[in-house]
C-alpha cells in the first residue's frame, strides 16, 4: 500500500524549475519528451559527494544548498514511491576496487550495490535488464553503455501510468491551417460539462490554452497550446508557472464568447432542449521517444566541471578520483484514448432525424489541438511535473484500422 506523500515546497519547486529550464533547450521543430524527476535526484546525490567548483555547479543546477541536496534526493524519491501509478528507483553499480565513502553510500536510497565486472557486454546486459525491469519494459536499454574504464554508474528509473476517468473516442482530423494543414490525422474526441477543465493563461510570451485530462491514479496530463509563434520553452514554462500559481488564468466558465485563446472558441448556440454548457475537445494521440545527451547541455545540469577528467571531483563519494564520463536519458510517452498509454476505442456518431424547433440557448466551448503543442504529466496533489514534452509529428489516420 502506498504511504503518505510528504515533500517540501522547496524540493518540488526545484524539480519543476529544472523542467522549465530543460524545456527552454527543446527545438520547436522536433517532438520530444523528458523527465526532470528522473535526472534531478541523481544530480542531487552527485552534488552531495562533489567538491570544489563541481559541487557549486551541481547544487546550483539542483536548486538547493549543497548540504541539502542528499536529503532532497531522498525526499523526492520517497514521494515518487508513494504516488499511485508511479514506480521509481535508483541503481548504483561500482567496481570492486572502488572505495566508496560510507557516509555517502548510506545516503543513497538504493537497496543494493551492483558490481561492474569490467566485462563490457556482461555489464551492459545487467544494466539493460535493470532498466527494463524497473520500467515495466517501456525502456529496454540503459541510455549509457559502460566502458572498460567505467568505475561507477548511478542511474534512476521512473515509470508512470494512468487511465482517464472519461475515455476519448477515436476519429479523424483534417487541420485547416498550420503545420499539419491538409493532413489526415488520427484524432481523439471527448465532451464534458465541466468547463473548468480548460482555461486561458496570459504568459509574458503570449496566451496559452491549458486543458486538463484527469487520470484515475492521481496523475493528470495538461495539454498546452500557445500562440503559433511560441516555442516549447515558452509554452511548457507557462504550464509550470500555472502549476505554481504565478500566472493569471481565466477558467472555462468565465471565458467570454468568441476566439478566446489559442485553439479555443466559445459560442452561444441554439438547442432543442435545455442542456448545460459543454466543452468539446479535439486532440491527437501521440507516442514519443527521445534520447538526451546530458553532457551536451552540461551547464544546464551543472556538469561543466564534473566532466573534466583531468582531476577528481567527487571526494565525498569515493577515495579514488572520479569525473563524469557520460550522462544520458531515454524517455517515452504515449497518450491514447484510454489513458497515458497506447489504447484503442471505436465510436459511432449519430445524426438526428427531422428539424425540431430550437427554442433554447446554451454555451459550447471548442478546444482544438491541431498544431504543435506541449504536455505536462502532473501529480495532482503535489503538482510535481513527472514528464514533459512537445508534440510535432502526430499519427496519420489509417482507414484500415477501422476494419480491424
Amino acid at each position: 500500500m502506498r504511504r503518505h506523500i510528504s515533500t517540501t515546497g522547496g524540493v518540488l519547486q526545484a524539480v519543476n524549475g529544472l523542467t522549465s529550464r530543460w524545456a527552454a533547450t527543446a527545438s520547436p521543430d522536433r517532438g520530444t519528451v523528458f523527465s526532470a524527476p528522473g535526472v534531478w535526484p541523481l544530480l542531487a546525490l552527485l552534488a552531495d559527494g562533489a567538491g570544489g567548483a563541481a559541487r557549486a555547479e551541481l547544487a546550483d543546477a539542483v536548486g538547493l544548498l549543497a548540504h541539502e541536496t542528499a536529503a532532497g534526493a531522498r525526499e523526492l524519491l520517497a514521494a515518487l514511491e508513494a504516488m499511485r501509478g508511479v514506480d521509481a528507483a535508483v541503481g548504483l553499480w561500482t567496481r570492486r576496487t572502488l572505495t566508496l565513502r560510507d557516509a555517502w553510500r548510506e545516503g543513497v536510497p538504493a537497496p543494493a550495490i551492483g558490481v561492474l565486472t569490467g566485462d563490457v557486454d556482461a555489464d551492459a546486459a545487467a544494466l539493460d535488464a535493470w532498466a527494463a525491469r524497473r520500467t515495466g519494459g517501456q525502456i529496454e536499454r540503459m541510455p549509457v553503455r559502460p566502458g572498460e574504464d567505467t568505475e561507477f554508474v548511478l542511474a534512476s528509473a521512473l515509470a508512470l501510468r494512468t487511465e482517464w476517468f472519461r475515455p476519448f473516442t477515436e476519429g479523424v482530423m483534417w487541420p485547416e491551417a498550420g503545420p499539419w494543414k491538409a493532413r489526415m490525422l488520427a484524432s481523439l474526441y471527448r465532451s464534458t460539462s465541466l468547463l473548468d477543465r480548460v482555461g486561458v493563461a496570459r504568459a509574458p510570451a503570449g496566451a496559452v490554452t491549458e486543458l486538463k485530462v484527469l487520470g484515475n491514479t492521481g496523475i493528470d496530463v495538461h495539454l498546452l497550446l500557445g500562440e503559433e509563434r511560441m516555442g516549447p520553452g515558452q509554452v511548457l514554462g507557462a504550464g509550470v508557472d500555472l502549476l505554481a500559481g504565478r500566472l493569471p488564468v481565466v477558467p472555462g466558465p468565465q471565458l467570454p464568447y468568441g476566439e478566446v485563446g489559442p485553439g479555443l472558441r466559445v459560442s452561444r448556440v441554439r438547442a432543442i432542449s435545455p442542456r448545460p454548457p459543454t466543452l468539446y475537445v479535439k486532440t491527437v494521440p501521440f507516442a514519443l521517444t527521445a534520447d538526451h545527451d546530458l553532457l551536451r547541455e552540461h551547464a544546464l545540469f551543472g556538469l561543466t566541471t564534473a566532466r573534466d577528467a583531468g582531476e577528481g571531483h567527487f571526494p565525498g563519494i569515493a577515495a579514488e578520483p572520479m569525473a563524469i564520463e557520460r550522462g544520458a536519458q531515454t524517455a517515452t510517452a504515449t497518450f491514447g484514448a484510454l489513458g497515458f498509454r497506447a489504447a484503442a476505442v471505436t465510436a459511432f456518431p449519430a445524426a438526428g432525424a427531422g428539424m425540431p424547433e430550437e427554442r433554447y440557448f446554451t454555451t459550447e466551448v471548442d478546444a482544438t489541438f491541431d498544431r504543435p503543442f506541449g504536455f505536462l504529466a502532473v501529480h495532482r496533489t503535489t503538482r510535481l511535473v513527472l514528464a514533459a514534452g512537445w508534440v510535432t509529428d502526430p499519427k496519420p489516420y489509417r482507414e484500415d484500422e477501422d476494419a480491424e
